[in-house]
């Protein structure tokens, strides 16, 4: 019974894991990780293998979260404060969900573009350049995020 209890409850940090993905206060990687690590007293636990190859992946990506939107709206001319808009933008836009998760870092960073001096193109360009960064990071959280559900999954022994 306890076997069971542990492995459900690992589905439910994993996906809680995925929404973390798209909420910047939930660290999802690291949620979805954490889950192996309940099951290491079960009877089919997490290979020592998977627990190094998942850590790597979520300390990578875990940095790449905070790097590729910079990257993204460097390469688009964004300033800081764009850059601080779309933080900003993504925090508020949690409020909002589902819509205001992706539409938060655009505005954010498109207001703070316009706070910038930036001209209304200009700003729009900044704009989508941290947008694309943002979803970019997404798209690797998630990956990694499903890719240990399903490893997850593979350890169900029910």
């Amino acid at each position: 019974m306890l076997e069971f209890s542990l492995f459900c409850l690992a589905i439910i940090i994993q996906i809680v894991g995925i929404v973390g993905c798209f909420v910047p206060v939930l660290p999802g990687p690291i949620f979805s990780y954490c889950s192996f690590l309940l099951l290491l007293p079960t009877k089919n636990p997490p290979s020592v293998s998977l627990l190094v190859t998942c850590g790597i992946a979520v300390i990578a990506v875990t940095i790449l979260d905070y790097v590729v939107p910079i990257i993204g709206a460097k390469k688009f001319n964004c300033s800081k404060y764009g850059l601080r808009g779309c933080t900003i933008g993504t925090i508020l836009g949690m409020f909002f969900m589902p819509i205001g998760v992706f539409i938060g870092p655009f505005l954010g960073a498109f207001i703070g573009e316009l706070i910038y001096k930036k001209t209304i193109g200009e700003a729009l360009w900044g704009g989508l350049g941290a947008f694309v960064g943002f979803l970019l990071g997404v798209f690797l959280k998630v990956i990694v995020c499903l890719f240990m559900l399903i490893k997850c999954f593979s350890l169900w022994p029910f």
